[in-house]
């Protein structure tokens, strides 16, 4: 089981006093368990994708009716208004237009270095390495771009990530479309179900538990065997004190 000491303060009626995150509760031996972690809001403090957009406008990477396009989507997005989500990306992504691969890797390796890891919770990389000293297989989700989380899983204790991928062209520079389709909301848990068929077996693995922050990541939350939500918005608050999910203060 996680110990108490990887949450800063736990809101849960329904769960066993002093625990985060039951581990081993109703496992099935038989099958690879998998501990999930979204990764703005969880995972680190903030938003990596709009920390990315300041970091670019500053060094005036984007152009500004770009950026205009792009806090318009916000504004949307932060209205809970269906939104495109790879289209958002793309018009970030065209910052790098014409860079190569290599470059670009390298420029968002940076960005994570400067801008990112010092947001990186120390509940959230203790709770990983509880999962991972349990025999779980740590995973971190995300609709972020992809060489960020490359970086994160450089210097913390995850195992593996999923993430939102650009597609690269022939010439091997970077192009404005995601490939295939954004890592975020429900698609979070296609995603996983995907990677985790493929690399373990299909029918040879479960979610043991899953930690999100937002409305938006029910789905992968309903799909753990305990779902852990924290400092969530108010209607994934709302959903997990009607579930008697978790609800930790990081």
């Amino acid at each position: 089981m996680v110990a108490d000491a990887i949450a800063g303060s736990i809101e849960a009626p329904e769960a066993e006093a002093g625990l985060s995150c039951p581990a081993s509760r109703n496992r099935d031996a038989e099958k690879v368990q998998l501990a999930v972690f979204d990764f703005d809001g969880t995972s680190i403090s903030g938003n990596s994708p709009v920390m990315l957009v300041s970091h670019l406008a500053r060094r005036r990477l984007l152009k500004p009716h770009t950026v205009f396009l792009i806090l318009l989507w916000a504004f949307a997005y932060k209205c809970r208004l269906p939104q495109n989500q790879s289209w958002v990306r793309g018009l970030v992504f065209s910052a790098f237009e014409g860079w190569p691969v290599e470059k670009v890797n390298a420029f968002l390796a940076e960005f994570y270095d400067e801008r990112v890891a010092e947001r990186f919770r120390a509940e959230a990389d203790a709770a990983m390495r509880e999962h991972a000293e349990a025999g779980e297989v740590v995973v971190v989700v995300s609709a972020t771009f992809e060489p960020i989380l490359v970086r994160a899983k450089e210097q913390h204790p995850f195992d593996y990530q999923v993430s939102t991928r650009m597609r690269v062209l022939d010439d091997g520079t970077y192009s404005s479309q995601v490939d295939g389709k954004c890592v975020e909301g429900d698609q979070k848990l296609v995603a996983l179900r995907a990677f985790a068929d493929e690399r373990f077996g299909k029918g040879k693995w479960e979610i043991a538990c899953a930690y999100g922050d937002h409305h938006s990541d029910r789905a992968i939350l309903a799909a753990a065997r305990t779902p852990c939500v924290v400092d969530p918005d108010r209607p994934l608050r709302r959903t997990a004190r009607r579930q008697g999910w978790t609800i930790l203060h990081w």
